[in-house]
């Protein structure tokens, strides 16, 4: 199994859809994809797929229900954690939830070839927390100087706190991919200069398209809606680049459990 959280630090950079058209481009490829919606307190991937599960992460820090019965499969080959809307306490988890998720995630996650963690934005304990956890992690950006600024602050905060070394960049409605590599490198270049420790790989940038906005608005993924549009091409090469990559240090599910305890 291969843990990614996908993070950002500034808000409305399209990340929520990058993780579910990553996971749909990911179950192409046959691999079972299970996203944790990790914005505990603010669900958004249930209203984006336009789904209500009748039960949530909370049920489960409540010890009302255990995680495998809050799994939701969707009609698009990959299952959902659902996270819930407007629950204040769940936006800073403490230790003992966190042991309550622990002891119950082998069992879930052990079927799955990928978990992909859709953080909220900015720099909050708890997307600090799966930024951590995470076997890799992904961050987004748009070619705004303050989403990319807030980039750097996600980075430079998860280095600090944590010792995260490694990340890769997506930079998201970008014109053309000439733009995309630009923002990569410079972000690289302030990396470089002030937090030489932090390695960061460019997976991919994804263009503007107006299809994605209809996409939302319909709750249906870009990548089944409109699966001839480049962006949809992307995100598939995203994808592939993923498959292809194989982490030197992949921990798998035994050596995550034991992160999550630590942390």
């Amino acid at each position: 199994m291969r843990s990614i959280s996908i993070a950002s630090g500034k808000g409305g950079v399209g990340k929520t859809s990058f993780v579910i058209n990553l996971a749909l481009a990911l179950s192409q490829y046959s691999q079972k994809v299970l996203i944790f919606d990790a914005d505990l307190g603010l669900a958004n991937i249930d209203v984006m797929l336009g789904i209500s599960p009748k039960y949530d992460i909370r049920y489960v820090i409540n010890g009302d229900l255990s995680l495998k019965d809050i799994v939701y499969p969707t009609e698009y080959n990959f299952d959902l954690i659902p996270a819930s809307s407007g629950v204040v306490e769940l936006t800073n988890l403490n230790s003992n939830q966190k042991l309550i998720l622990k002891d119950q995630m082998e069992e879930v996650f052990k079927k799955y070839d990928y978990l992909l963690f859709d953080s909220s934005a900015g720099i909050s304990e708890n997307v600090l927390f799966f930024m951590y956890l995470a076997e890799e992690r992904i961050i987004i950006c748009t070619p705004e100087p303050t989403s990319i600024a807030d980039a750097y602050a996600l980075m430079k905060v998860g280095y600090k706190h944590h010792r995260i070394k490694d990340y890769y960049l997506v930079v998201n409605m970008i014109k053309d991919e000439i733009e995309g590599k630009r923002i990569y490198q410079q972000l690289l270049y302030v990396i470089e200069r002030f937090l030489p420790e932090v390695k960061l790989s460019y997976l991919g940038g994804l263009p503007f398209d107006e299809c994605v906005k209809t996409a939302v608005k319909s709750q249906i993924p870009y990548l089944k809606l409109c699966p001839e549009k480049n962006i949809s091409k992307k995100i598939t090469q995203i994808a592939l680049k993923l498959l292809k990559f194989n982490p030197q240090e992949a921990r798998g599910l035994e050596q995550f459990l034991e992160k999550l305890t630590a942390g």
